[in-house]
């Protein structure tokens, strides 16, 4: 009995132990292990320790995966704008066309995007935000994604890196100052004219600079993806590990991460030391690489154990920003909740949960149809949108690629309906939305997100400064059914 009760404790799934030469064989689901006595009694013999050292490595490989995806995330984001699209530190990417769009995760297609990456390891920045109010607004994450700054106002933003000292009377002389706790910087900014030309005119008012440029700034300016392929989806194989391992040497180490940094060090990922992986440590890598993104598939889009995502009984809708803004609940941090969002998507504002504050936006991911059955891109599907959809500022209806996250890729360059558009409204205010590989005809195709079979596919649906009844759901949003 007390041997059955310690191997029911340690999850091995025997049903005997059989003797062998000298000693016991234990049957478990990572294979036979085998002891020079018994189990309690003996020691593993060589060949099973080396056995459980690898599948050690192996597990803590795939849960550092999951521990590292906003990490890597926004690592892959820094090398595409610094290599895939060449864009200088602190130099603006601006994305406005729907192509320039399409490496970004869960980008919407609605509003276009400003994003001047910083490293500010050497020196502090400078990022001035222009008037008037309102016009420009945007908010600054760490290397981990989690908010530093709001930049809700006009002003002169400073930036200095962690252990960095703040220059002397900046704030007396009127920067608004931001302690990082990393050397790389996310700023999001928000351009929020609907007037394209009125949205570039404030774009040039942006200026960026190092700290020690402010008696003559040379403001790094803008450029454009102009046609460049980029992909801020974290990269798969070997090179996830390679990102990780660069931005780690990069970083201060935070105390909540020591102990993944220990379960790393085994497979030659060590802070101060280049990552260069024996055979055996990059086999077990590229296996963790894949099972780690397995099981970020299994615990994203929709994921029912996720604390907070629940929309209401019966709908296939979820709450995807389920992970606080901080990553912090009370006695624990958000490993999955953070690691199912950042697989998805790119920060988390206090202002992207306003499905739990009634303020900013709210989002809604769905991932299956009525039935409980995947989207998928060879399939036709409708969406029935209730009149008055709730939305003070606007509302929009995306959809994406469950491969990269990103915008769903076809040659309409299509994926998003929004009431910005000239959509066909229903007599009672309502509308009927088409999603699938077949064209709706007449005036039904204004309503029509494209899909191509082979691939699967999800939706956003955004509201922007939510009402009243979005809050005590006297308005609810249908579940997604395949067309008849």
């Amino acid at each position: 009995m007390k041997t059955r009760l310690l191997i029911s404790l340690l999850a091995v799934t025997t049903l005997a132990s059989p003797a062998f030469a000298g000693g016991e064989l234990v049957k478990t689901r990572i294979g036979d292990l085998s002891f020079t006595h018994s189990f309690e009694t003996g020691y593993p013999t060589n060949e099973t320790a080396k056995k459980l050292l690898n599948e050690m490595d192996f597990q803590r490989a795939c849960q550092a995966y999951i521990w590292a995806t906003p990490f890597v995330s926004f690592a892959q984001w820094h090398y595409a704008n610094h290599v895939q699209l060449g864009a200088k530190n602190g130099q603006i990417v601006y994305h406005e066309s729907y192509k320039d769009r399409l490496g970004g995760l869960t980008f919407n297609a609605t509003t276009p995007y400003v994003f001047p990456l910083l490293d500010v390891t050497k020196e502090p920045w400078v990022i001035v935000m222009p008037g008037p109010d309102g016009q420009v607004r945007g908010s600054a994450h760490d290397m981990w994604q989690i908010g530093i700054v709001k930049m809700t106002k006009p002003g002169k933003y400073l930036f200095v890196g962690p252990g960095q000292k703040v220059p002397e009377d900046a704030e007396k002389k009127g920067y608004i100052v931001v302690q990082s706790s990393s050397n790389n910087i996310l700023p999001g900014i928000r351009l929020m004219s609907e007037d394209p030309a009125q949205r570039l005119k404030m774009l040039k008012k942006i200026d960026i600079y190092p700290y020690s440029e402010r008696k003559d700034p040379k403001p790094r300016g803008f450029i454009r993806p102009e046609g460049k392929t980029w992909m801020a989806a974290a990269p798969r194989g070997i090179e996830y590990w390679e990102r990780l391992a660069d931005y780690i040497n990069r970083e201060p180490v935070a105390e909540r991460d020591r102990f993944f940094l220990a379960m790393l060090k085994p497979l030659g990922i060590e802070k101060g030391k280049k990552f260069n992986p024996t055979p055996a440590q990059e086999r077990i890598l590229r296996d963790a690489s894949l099972v780690g993104e397995a099981m970020s598939k299994a615990n994203a889009y929709g994921n029912p154990r996720l604390e907070g995502g629940h929309y209401m009984d019966g709908s296939r809708w979820t709450f995807p920003a389920t992970s606080p803004s901080d990553q912090r609940r009370k006695n624990y941090d958000a490993l999955d909740g953070r690691a199912a969002w950042f697989y998805e998507a790119v920060t988390n504002d206090y202002a992207m949960h306003g499905h739990e504050s009634g303020n900013g936006q709210v989002y809604m991911g769905a991932y299956t149809d009525n039935n409980g059955d995947h989207l998928d891109g060879a399939q036709d599907y409708t969406l029935h949108l209730p009149a008055n959809v709730p939305a003070k500022t606007f509302w929009s209806l995306t959809a994406y690629e469950v491969d990269t996250r990103t915008l769903i890729n076809t040659k309409y360059e299509k994926g998003d309906l929004s009431s910005r558009m000239d959509l066909l409204k229903n007599k009672d205010g309502s509308i009927d939305v088409y999603m699938g590989p077949t064209k709706p005809k007449g005036a039904k195709a204004k309503n029509w997100i494209p899909t191509e079979a082979g691939r699967a596919w999800f939706l956003y649906f955004r509201l922007y400064s939510p009402k009243k009844a979005f809050m005590d759901k006297s308005w609810i949003i249908p579940n997604v059914e395949k067309a008849l």
